[in-house]
This record gives C-alpha cells, structure tokens and sequence, in this order.
C-alpha cells in the first residue's frame, strides 16, 4: 500500500524566482527545501511569521552564508497554494529590520497573490 503526498502547487510573484535563482547554490537549495516543506503543509525550522502582515499567513526564510544573508518570502495565507512573493539578499548592516522598500514590494506583491488566487483558485459558488 502506498501513501500519495499531494502538494500545494508554488505560484511566483513578479520577480521572485528569478531573484532567488541568482543566490548561491547552497542558499536556493536550503530555500527550495523550505518552500517544498511549505508545499506539503509543514514549516522550515528556520521560517518564521514577518512582522507587520498580521500572523503566521506571510512567513520569511532567513539563510545566512558566506557573511551575506537572504530572505525569501511566501504566504500560505490562500488555501492550497503557496505563493513566493520575494527573494532578495539583505544589503543593511545595521539591524535586523526588513527594509520598508522590501517592506512595501512585498505587500504589493500580496495583492497581486490574492488577485491571481481569486481569478485562478478559488471556486465559486
């Protein structure tokens, strides 16, 4: 007998994918592992809510390697789907703050999830 895993499909917000498949190897191999757990309904040790976006619906991968960190932000906020809405590498060295330009493209980019959920996913009645 076996058991069929079915995961929630991985949708990209504007240049998301792109952006993360220019970090290093290591660091598209560990967020990849994190989304793919995201997909199957569980979380990374190391995702965590972003502040500011209301609870645990908007959550940050945080990977540190070679003294440069990344981020990648996705919401699972929208039933079965989990989209990423922002890869980058953090340039401050002051903090630990998600810069309010990063800030700002990522609730943008939420809109554009919830459109695209909307006109894609969600079934009408």
């Amino acid at each position: 007998m076996s058991t069929k895993q079915i995961n929630k499909p991985v949708v990209w917000i504007g240049s998301s994918l792109d952006d993360l498949k220019e970090f290093p190897e290591e660091v598209q191999g560990e967020m990849g592992y994190a989304l793919y757990l995201a997909q199957t309904e569980k979380k990374y040790i190391s995702a965590k809510p972003l502040k500011g976006f209301g609870g645990a619906g908007v959550l940050e991968i945080v990977t540190n390697f070679d003294s440069d960190t990344y981020r990648a932000v996705y919401t699972v906020k929208l039933a079965g789907v989990v989209y990423v809405l922002h890869a980058f590498q953090k340039k401050s060295k002051r903090g630990i703050a998600t810069p309010k330009k990063d800030i700002d493209l990522i609730k943008e980019r939420l809109k554009k999830a919830k459109q695209h959920y909307k006109d894609n996913f969600k079934k009408t009645n």
